[in-house]
Formats: structure tokens, sequence, C-alpha cells
């Protein structure tokens, strides 16, 4: 059972490990939402997220002899770093079990705090049960990223740090993969103000908590396909499931692209990088059907490997207009790309790469396939441009863009 007692003393405990992770007030989501948002931006802790909270908590009640046996977990990442620093602050061995697909940057930083990382499985589903088979195996005490009433009290602190900050807080939003952030500041949220909504958000590919609240039961899903790969769950915790039915008001879920242009939106008017797991309460926020209220959207993490990052500015600037392409036919003659440019450059076009095929056609004199990829400043510019060409007969025809 959750106390309150149990979520003062977790608060005070993490207070060793954590970073003072104060609200940010934002005024770009305040003024498109027509509400007072707010930021939990756990992203900025030590390591890179909030699962540091539960883990160290959870370590601080076990014996002498269950943290002497060594631990071991199973995790796409950020419980990874959180049990690897915990167990390093104690002194004692760590071994994490990591999807093979985990980013290389959560890997190595796992490693750098002295942890053994054994990579398993597609999914976090399939590291997991290949760590229980190690802690059988050798004895190590398993430490459940997620399904522990014990860490996602830990977790729940976050609550407690919310509440202090901002009592009158109406909203809170909450990412949910396996669910223990999601059942811990759910949980003492309620305890605080019991009128208070908390609601979580999922992945669309990966929406186990939704499916289970549906049936009524835990579900496994058949499959999980998002970018959001801290949240990538099939199955979610069955200890933590009868909290979430009480507490939790309501699950959003996020199309993966609505990610990519959220990580768009937070680095260019927060200056912050946000993972995608961690950016799923801040897209959650355009899709509340309230005004003039008090929402903090939690941000979880910010482990975002550069190629990652890179990958998902390239698709926010496509779907966002700023970036496109278009196929146009020209005469194979002097002076044509020139002239095409001309047009691009009139309307303040920026060209960012150009592909000449002069085979499209036997009659090279005839056409040539141009493909022009430029930078606009949004959707009407890029209608602007698109005109352009077409008032110059050029029969502009967009394709799919490749950076």
């Amino acid at each position: 059972m959750f106390t309150l007692e149990k979520f003062e003393e977790a608060s005070e405990v993490v207070k060793k490990v954590t970073l003072e992770t104060k609200l940010i007030y934002s005024d770009h989501f305040s003024a498109i939402t027509g509400n007072r948002v707010y930021f939990k931006p756990e992203n900025m802790q030590f390591t890179g997220a909030y699962k540091v909270r539960g883990a160290y908590y959870k370590m601080s009640t076990l014996s002498d002899e269950e943290r002497q046996k060594g631990l071991i977990t199973a995790s796409a990442g950020n419980h990874a770093q959180g049990v690897a620093y915990a167990a390093k602050c104690y002194g004692v061995k760590a071994t994490i079990v990591m999807p093979t697909t985990t980013p290389l940057m959560k890997v190595n930083r796992t490693k750098g705090y002295g942890a053994e990382v054994v990579l398993y499985g597609d999914v976090y589903d399939e590291a997991c049960a290949k760590a229980y088979e190690l802690a059988e195996q050798y004895g190590y005490t398993f430490i459940h990223p997620f399904d522990d009433l014990t860490v996602a009290t830990g977790q729940g602190t976050i609550a407690m740090e919310i509440f202090k900050e901002l009592p009158l807080v109406d909203y809170i939003l909450v990412p949910i993969g396996g669910g223990g952030l999601a059942t811990g500041v759910s949980a003492l949220a309620k305890m605080l103000n019991p009128n208070i909504k908390v609601i979580g958000v999922e992945p669309a590919g990966a929406n186990c908590m939704q499916a289970s609240l549906k049936e009524g039961k835990v579900v496994t899903l058949p499959k999980v396909n998002t970018i959001a790969d801290g949240t990538a769950v099939k199955t979610p915790g069955g200890k933590l499931f009868p909290y979430i039915q009480q507490n939790l008001d309501d699950i959003i879920t996020i199309e993966d692209e609505e990610l990519v242009v959220t990580f768009l939106d937070m680095v260019e008017n927060h200056k912050m990088v946000v993972e995608n797991s961690g950016l799923l309460a801040a897209a959650a926020v355009k899709k509340l059907n309230v005004k003039d209220k008090r929402i903090v959207a939690i941000l979880s993490g910010g482990n975002m490997d550069v190629i990652t990052m890179s990958s998902v500015v390239q698709q926010g600037l496509i779907f966002r207009d700023r970036i496109f392409t278009v196929s146009v036919q020209l005469p194979d003659k002097p002076g044509e790309l020139h002239r095409v440019s001309g047009v691009i450059a009139d309307v303040s076009g920026n060209v960012i790469k150009l592909e000449h095929n002069q085979f499209v056609s036997t009659n090279r004199n005839a056409a040539v396939e141009l493909r022009i990829t430029m930078e606009a400043f949004g959707p009407e510019h890029k209608a602007q441009i698109i005109a352009a060409l077409e008032k110059e007969g050029y029969g502009p025809k967009l394709v799919q863009t490749n950076i």
C-alpha cells in the first residue's frame, strides 16, 4: 500500500541523488493551448531521467545482504542508468540487460557508471525475461524497472515537488511505459488533492496500459512500434495495474509524428533536448480539451543519441513544411538551371539540394527532370514557392524528401 509517510520518506532519500528540477513555465505551449502550462524537466537530472529516484529509493530499502549479492535489472536505458548510478553510490555490482535496439549513448552511459551490460532481445520484455533468468542463475537481487511498489514510490516523489511549487495544479500529464511513474505520481497526487486530474500518456504504437484499462485486466500487446524507445513496453505492470485503475483519470495516445514536431517545439522554444518518450506529456498538452487550467507536463528524460536527434530534426522540418522537394521538367539546354533557381530566389526560397536526371525521357531536348529540395518558412511560404514555379510553366510536383 502507498502511504503519505512513505512518499515523504522517499522524498528525503532521493534528494541525495537528484538535482532540483524546478517547474518551467512555457509561454509557447500556454499561448497555443489557452492554459498555464509548466514543464517538470526531469530530463535535466544527472542521469538524464527521473528513473534514478525509484532505483535509489528501492536500493535504500534493501538489506546489506541483498545488495551484496549484486543487482540486476532490465531496461531500455533510463532505469539502467538509474540502477547503475545507485549501485555505484552503494559500492555494489550491477548487471543491466538492455534490448539490442537500445541507443548506443544509453548503453555507454550505463557502462560509464560501472555496470556490466548484457544486450539481449529486440524489446524490453525480452530483455526482462533474460534478466530474470540471470538473476536465478547467479542469485542476483532483481530490481524491476516499474512493476514494484517501492520503485513507484520513489518515482512518485516528483508529485511532491510539483505540489510544493504549484499547490493549485489542476492537471498532471505523465508518460507511461510500464506504469511505474504514472502509478507513483497519480497515487500521491490523489492523496494531496483528490480533485486533481492525472492523465497518462502513451505512444500510439505501444499503448499497453490503454489496452489493459479497456479490457479491465493486464493484457500483452502482440508487438510495439514506436520511436519512443523508453516506453516501448508490451505488458504493463501487474502489481501496479489496480492503482492505475483507481487513480488515473484518462490516457492520451501520441503518434510518432507528433513527437517529432514536439521535439522541434522544445528545442526552438525552450532550448532543451528531450528524448522521444520524455516528449509524450508535452505533446499531449495540445490534446487536452480544457482552458484556463494549470497544467504540469513531466518531461521524463533527455537521453537521446546524436544520430536519432539528427533524424528527428530532419523529419520535424519536413512535417512542418520547412523542408520539401519538388520535381520539375525543363529543357536540357544552357541557362535553364539558372532560370529556375532565379524563380525560387525571387520568392526567398533556399535551395538545399539539386538532383538532375537527364534520362527521364528519350528526348532530352524536350525534358529532363530536376528534383529540388529547398527550405521554406512554413506552409504558406511553401505554397508561394510552388505557385511561382507553376506560373513560370515548370509544373512542379511534390515528391518524397530524402535529405
